[in-house]
């Protein structure tokens, strides 16, 4: 057995019996409610409601709640609704260095374990920042970006993992345990990039979510009740990194040792970013250069004869003039600009894809990727240029995005946002009763407590 299998199992068996920096547990109620708020509001798109439908038919015993419904099933099916309801659309959080969205995945794992073992708030909220840790570090093990022009799909991998090391944690697998619940995890990790073609976002939902905290759960309640394994799946014949060593064609192997580096001191929760707008992570920037021109110059949209947007040439591939109003990126451009801001119906309104007034300021638009952008760090920076019929011009470069780890929301922007999320389904009364919940989940003695908010 390798020194690394050593140290990581025996840091996510101990996960529960360290507390957190107080930074961290802030952080990762940010996150937590995040989550939540995108599952809720998520319960009503279309990969929600396919979601609920299917684990409806699947029964099992009462372990955890399936949130915006009434639903009460197996950890397992919990998380994988759960899961796809977190991205059912662009609402949940990304960690850009591991290219994933690590909490539409380990959180709702780390919430239907926690309901399953009447685990209180605090033991969940360090399982949840344990899998940010481990899902976070096992892609930039795979060095993320290259791997997935590769082929394979970054968004379920760690995920997956962080999913299976959160639910391990509140399963009370020890170190031997916890090197088999890895080796589960391993078997089951799967992904290929072609999510990007999904045009409803359902299968989508599941890649990035659903897949992932199913799987991790799956391999957290097997390990629980008996199952063993290979000690080992990171090291030695045919292991993980044997399999997966897509990198080395360009002249780098896979770095397993950054599975544990830094683990205890750098919390990658930290470095997490949360969605300011409920659009794709591209059209982030370009929306926050646009406010910011709009609300420095006055501007309105019958003043803009031309808008330019420059993102990197990933994002632009993948936001350039889809079907979906939130990760459309010409389409949200034209929203910001005629409305003054983007709201999450807004965003949403699939009947305004044929207005006159939001095609007239698309066709008015050019979107480019840009080398530079793609290269640059912190990534997901855009360039908005707008050209005004009374000749002015002017430029706007958002390169720390808010929300990110470099510009944070502040706590109550986080809870603003939960807050708007969820008061549509929830009634304002109770979405303010779990916003409040949530800030105050490390007090709550058991994580059942929370289902009446969640229900619809």
């Amino acid at each position: 057995m390798s020194p690394l299998m050593k140290e990581l199992s025996a840091y996510i068996a101990g996960a529960l019996k360290r507390p957190l920096p107080e930074e961290v547990v802030e952080k990762t109620k940010h996150h937590v409610l995040d989550t939540i708020a995108a599952m809720v509001s998520g319960s009503r798109l279309l990969p929600g409601k396919k979601a609920i439908a299917y684990v409806k038919t699947l029964g099992g015993a009462t372990e955890a709640c399936v949130i915006g419904s009434r639903v009460t099933t197996t950890a397992q099916h919990a998380a994988l609704a759960n899961g796809m309801l977190g991205h059912a659309d662009e609402t949940d959080d990304s960690h850009a260095p591991s290219l994933c969205h690590p909490g539409c995945a380990i959180v709702p794992a780390a919430l239907a374990m926690a309901e399953r073992g009447g685990r209180n708030g605090a033991a969940f909220l360090r399982a949840v920042a344990l899998g940010y840790d481990v899902g976070t570090r096992l892609n930039m093990a795979l060095h993320a970006y290259d791997f997935r022009d590769a082929g394979h799909s970054s968004h379920s991998f760690g995920p997956t993992f962080g999913a299976a090391a959160a639910a391990g944690a509140l399963a009370g697998l020890d170190a031997d345990q916890t090197r088999w619940l890895l080796s589960y995890t391993a078997q089951q990790c799967s992904g290929i990039s072609c999510w990007m073609r999904d045009e409803e976002h359902i299968e989508k939902a599941f890649d990035f979510g659903g897949m992932p905290a199913r799987n991790g759960v799956a391999a957290a309640a097997m390990v629980a009740t008996g199952f063993t394994g290979v000690d080992d799946a990171f090291s030695g014949e045919r292991n993980f990194f044997v399999a997966y060593d897509e990198t080395r064609r360009i002249g780098r192997a896979p770095e397993p040792q950054r599975l544990v580096q830094g683990l205890g001191l750098t919390y990658e929760i930290m470095n997490t970013n949360i969605k300011r707008w409920s659009v794709g992570s591209p059209i982030q920037a370009p929306l926050d250069s646009l406010l910011e021109l709009i609300r420095a110059h006055g501007i309105r949209a019958a003043d803009v004869a031309k808008l330019t947007v420059r993102v990197a040439k990933q994002g632009a591939n993948t936001t350039d003039n889809r079907t979906m109003p939130d990760i459309c990126m010409q389409h949200m451009c034209a929203v910001m600009l005629e409305d003054g801001i983007v709201t999450f119906a807004s965003s949403h309104d699939e009947r305004r894809m044929k207005d006159p007034k939001v095609l007239a300021l698309r066709s008015r638009m050019d979107l480019f990727g840009d080398e530079a952008l793609t290269r640059a760090l912190p990534s997901r920076q855009g360039i908005v240029e707008l050209k005004l019929k009374d000749g002015r011009e002017l430029r706007h470069h958002t390169q720390a995005v808010r929300g990110t780890a470099q510009n944070p929301m502040t706590r109550a922007e986080v809870d603003e946002k939960a807050y708007h999320l969820m008061a549509p389904i929830l009634g304002k009364a109770r979405a303010r009763l779990l916003c409040d919940a949530v800030w105050a989940v490390d007090k709550l003695s058991n994580m059942r407590k929370l289902r009446p908010l969640l229900r619809a």
